[in-house]
């Protein structure tokens, strides 16, 4: 299982690390800490030493209730820091983490070599015609509704089989385009409940019968933190676990805020596959 990245094969055999980068002042872990350009570079140094393989970069909190950010200010946000990645690491492969087409274009031309859209396409209608241009590999992940109103949207007949209701729907649609190379996220913490959550993680290789690399992002969210009656800051532990988790039941990319310890879950995984 490849994705070919401005024609740098990516190989999934062995489960890969995005990183996150969150250039907003209000995300619900690091929001506020990457606004600067010292403080940008720091953590793209930190991320390339301990073996990043995709830099998302996002700059539109969807944090359930999150403010709306306007396209300029997204813009403003995102490309200075992809430019700024692109002239430290040429070579660095970047994702752009956004649901907004103009973000997505301006983000490719600039050096983004994927598109992560949390609404797989349904915020903007423009969106696959964008990713279709550029035949750029798109993240396709599940949500109900928008950031602002996902968590009034939880009701589910059966949330693992509406889940892949939803992504046989989506990847058609998304393949009507041209677009071939698609991943799938099941959207944990997008409009779901924890018990949803669990029940979903749980079900997670049911998602294998679309053939499509699954990336999971999971890392220090609500799920884990509230479970544990603690905070975003202490859920690295709780995180590790549900990697492990998440990789043992066939996930190929874990978005990830730390790194490293991400990149220690699939190295033990990998020993325990053999």
């Amino acid at each position: 299982m490849t994705i070919n990245t401005n024609g740098k094969i990516i190989n999934l055999s062995s489960p890969k690390i995005m990183g996150i980068l969150n250039i907003t002042p209000d995300s619900f872990y690091d929001g506020g800490k990457f606004n600067k350009r010292g403080e940008i570079l720091k953590q793209i140094e930190k991320m390339v030493n301990s073996g990043v393989d995709i830099i998302d970069v996002g700059g539109y909190s969807s944090r359930p209730g999150a403010k709306n950010v306007s396209i300029e200010n997204e813009l403003n946000r995102v490309i200075p820091a992809i430019e700024l990645i692109k002239k430290k690491y040429p070579n660095a492969i970047i994702s752009i983490d956004t649901f907004r087409s103009k973000v997505a274009n301006e983000a490719i031309e600039t050096g983004a070599a994927i598109v992560n859209d949390i609404s797989g396409g349904n915020l903007d209608s423009s969106m696959f015609e964008v990713v279709a241009k550029h035949k750029t590999p798109y993240v396709l992940m599940h949500m109900k509704g928008t950031p602002a109103n996902m968590m009034s949207k939880t009701n589910y007949s059966d949330v693992t089989k509406d889940v892949c209701k939803y992504f046989s729907e989506r990847i058609a649609k998304a393949k009507s385009y041209g677009i071939n190379d698609i991943m799938i996220d099941p959207g944990f913490g997008f409009s779901k409940t924890i018990k949803q959550n669990y029940e979903l993680l749980n079900n997670l290789e049911f998602l294998k019968q679309f053939d499509k690399p699954l990336v999971v992002g999971i890392s220090r969210k609500s799920m884990i933190y509230k479970t544990l009656n603690t905070t975003p800051e202490k859920a690295l532990n709780g995180s590790s676990v549900l990697h492990t988790i998440s990789l043992i039941k066939g996930a190929n990319i874990l978005r990830t805020h730390d790194v490293k310890e991400a990149t220690e879950c699939i190295k033990i995984v990998n020993e325990l596959n053999g």
